[in-house]
């Protein structure tokens, strides 16, 4: 899992899928965290439900998630404001143990 401090928070780096059959997380096998969106990647809505999925899962409010790159790319990092990157991993991995 790609998880970094950042001077505001912490970033995780994610490869996304968009128009997937259906919207869903998992760790690969080399440690990626992949997240699989129903949305398509047209005028950011992709984006978007990326956001709002993370915001779901991880049980973070949506005013503490941005983009931090890859806006227009399948490989983002994701800025979670006032979170150690250490709880965020915690955070992360009983995600994936709930949803993956």
């Amino acid at each position: 899992m790609a998880i970094t401090d950042h001077p505001r928070g912490s970033t995780l780096a994610l490869a996304v899928v968009p128009r997937a059959s259906r919207t869903g997380i998992e760790c690969l096998a080399d440690g990626t965290v992949r997240v699989r969106l129903s949305a398509p990647p047209v005028d950011g809505a992709a984006n978007v439900a990326l956001l709002r999925f993370l915001a779901n899962i991880l049980h973070i409010p949506r005013s503490r998630l941005a983009i931090a790159s890859g806006e227009a790319s399948r490989r983002k990092r994701v800025l979670v404001a006032g979170i150690a990157s250490a709880d965020l991993a915690a955070c992360v991995q009983a995600a994936l143990e709930r949803h993956g």
